[in-house]
């Protein structure tokens, strides 16, 4: 092989090394908003059966006595 093939391979690894590592940051910051997102999904879902919960128990609406 010659040196400039050489020099050609290496520079592309070390490219590729760059751009391999860039998307792993890049993935490793997604999957924290994931589960930022999971979290409060979790929450809402939560808040919204206990909201669901109290309607179901509460009393039927009637008309006032004076109608």
């Amino acid at each position: 092989m010659s040196e400039a093939r050489i020099t050609r391979l290496e520079e592309t690894i070390a490219h590729q090394a760059k751009t391999i590592e860039e998307l792993s940051d890049q993935l490793a910051e997604q999957w924290t908003v994931v589960e930022q997102v999971r979290a409060k999904l979790d929450r809402l879902t939560e808040r919204f059966l206990n909201l669901e919960e109290q309607s179901i128990e509460a009393p039927a609406n009637t008309r006032p006595p004076h109608y």
